[in-house]
């Protein structure tokens, strides 16, 4: 299925010069001249190499057709993740690289979503925000105005999140899985 640039996800499976790819990281950029442009952090399904693309927004991109497959997040064992399918309640582990940075706000019972071509798993899709509790939190600089600073954050699970000044340690705040950037506080 032919997709716009533009739609690519972090998770997706593409279709790229022979090759199958799983999207690790997008972002599109727009500069002061010409058109917008997307780059992609990608990795061969098969191999494990990375590689960096860059396509105009328009351009159009065959997106795979993969089994997706409904999982809970069970536990991490070293450099494995252990998930059980949600339907027959069958386990499976795979490679904690093919999660990628986003991997650190896996939790247990954590419903995700595993692709899987040809039966085995190429891609795990973590919701697109999680809630965390901020751990540390540096202290609010007099004269800093709210609209635009954002202080360094550190969150249960070890990640770095600019976060706004008001937000303190202890914390509750929801985050974007895709980025790691602060979303919202949490609504207990």
């Amino acid at each position: 299925m032919k997709i716009n640039a533009n739609l690519i996800r972090p998770g997706n499976i593409i279709e790229h010069n022979g090759r199958q790819w799983g999207v690790l990281k997008t972002a599109i950029v727009q500069p002061g001249k010409g058109g917008a442009f997307i780059t992609v952090e990608m990795r061969d399904v098969r191999t494990g190499t990375k590689t960096n693309e860059r396509w105009r927004t328009a351009d159009t991109v065959e997106k795979l057709q993969v089994d997706e497959v409904d999982v809970t997040f069970l536990f991490k064992d070293g450099d494995t993740l252990t998930f059980m399918n949600a339907e027959s309640f069958e386990q499976f582990t795979v490679p904690a690289e093919l999660v990628g940075e986003p991997g650190a706000f896996l939790q247990d019972g954590m419903a995700c979503t595993v692709d899987l071509i040809e039966g085995s798993p190429v891609s795990v899709t973590l919701p697109d925000k999680v809630t965390c509790t901020v751990m540390e939190a540096d202290p609010v600089v007099k004269g800093q105005t709210a609209a635009s600073s954002y202080k360094p954050g550190i969150l249960e699970n070890g990640v770095r999140v600019m976060i706004p000044p008001f937000i303190e340690t202890g914390t509750r705040i929801v985050v974007n899985t895709a980025d790691a950037t602060y979303s919202e506080r949490a609504k207990d």
